[in-house]
């Protein structure tokens, strides 16, 4: 474990405290990939000091398997880290057939939760989020929910996934007044989507949670990937996460701007968009993905520059506004 590659932020008002890179297991993690490949990424990402872990039930393919995939690393690598690393995962989705497969209800969440930590080979998980926000739950079922989550020593932290800022800051409350603070949000945020600003990262900081971002990179729109066109193997030529309409001129030209700023800060635009997203104190952690550890490696090198100089925020926000990026 190599704890001087990155800083470490400490998530909200906690004592825990992240690296700013992170690594997601949304992407490349499942059946449909060697585990031996995935072995890799973890024991790179370790290399590069990340020890954080974010998984959810439903990431795969099929469901379930970047879980088991990570469970089987944990086994061969981790068992001796187990105190030096931090792992989360997430309930709500649609995970089996029936009424108590989905939802944010107490039966669901605890059953799902159970079936997660039989995946990954854990007593308990550190950080446990509710994927999204659920209507056919009242709030104070899926707070206490949480509450008993802890309590049951199923895992340390809570957190909340793509909640409204009202709704957080509710369930925060809430969260508080049974002992039982609220930890983290982990919503999405880049270049493209800056929705945040808004109010989530007020709301955040008053209630003093943390926040884990993710899709840093907008699926990959902020690289160099699709600058000459969309390559039959990447997530727009297949639909999965990102549609070929999102790669419009518009967008092209932002990154071909970013790109020239990137190079007289020494980065490339994906490290220029990992940097900017991390610029906000408020912002503990990005989470990003990796399809090998090279490009882990590349990505974690954002963090040797994540200073920017006012010209520079300028000139990014200049170069949206003149690509017509209104996100």
């Amino acid at each position: 474990m190599n704890y001087e590659r990155q800083p470490y932020r400490r998530c909200g008002r906690s004592g825990l405290r992240l690296p700013a890179i992170s690594l997601g297991l949304w992407h490349n993690f499942g059946a449909d990939k060697p585990l031996d490949g995935q072995r890799a990424i973890i024991r790179k990402a370790l290399d590069l000091g990340i020890t954080h872990f974010d998984i959810a039930d439903r990431y795969g393919p099929p469901f379930g398997a970047a879980e088991s995939a990570f469970g089987a690393v944990f086994r061969q690598d981790l068992r001796g880290l187990r105190d030096e690393i931090v792992v989360t995962t997430k309930g709500r989705n649609p995970m089996w057939d029936g009424p108590y497969g989905t939802g944010n209800n107490r039966k669901h969440l605890l059953a799902t939760l159970d079936r997660s930590l039989q995946r990954l080979g854990l007593d308990f998980v550190d950080i446990f989020y509710l994927h999204r926000d659920d209507d056919e739950t009242s709030l104070e079922e899926q707070a206490g929910t949480l509450d008993h989550i802890v309590r049951s020593g199923r895992a340390l932290y809570v957190g909340v996934s793509n909640f409204s800022p009202e709704r957080t800051a509710q369930v925060s409350r809430m969260l508080r007044g049974l002992g039982t603070p609220l930890l983290v949000h982990q919503p999405p945020y880049s270049l493209l989507n800056r929705g945040i600003e808004q109010s989530l990262l007020g709301v955040l900081d008053q209630e003093g949670a943390g926040c884990v971002v993710y899709s840093p990179l907008a699926q990959g729109l902020l690289t160099d990937r699709y600058l000459d066109g969309i390559p039959a193997d990447s997530r727009a030529a297949e639909g999965r996460f990102l549609t070929p309409d999102r790669v419009t001129q518009e967008v092209l030209a932002f990154v071909r701007a970013l790109g020239a700023i990137a190079g007289a800060r020494g980065q490339s635009v994906a490290q220029l968009a990992l940097a900017w997203a991390l610029r906000d104190p408020r912002v503990t952690s990005v989470l990003v993905g990796a399809s090998g550890p090279a490009q882990l490696e590349a990505n974690v090198a954002a963090v040797d520059r994540l200073d920017f100089t006012a010209d520079e925020l300028a000139a990014i926000d200049a170069a949206a506004k003149e690509a017509g990026i209104t996100a």
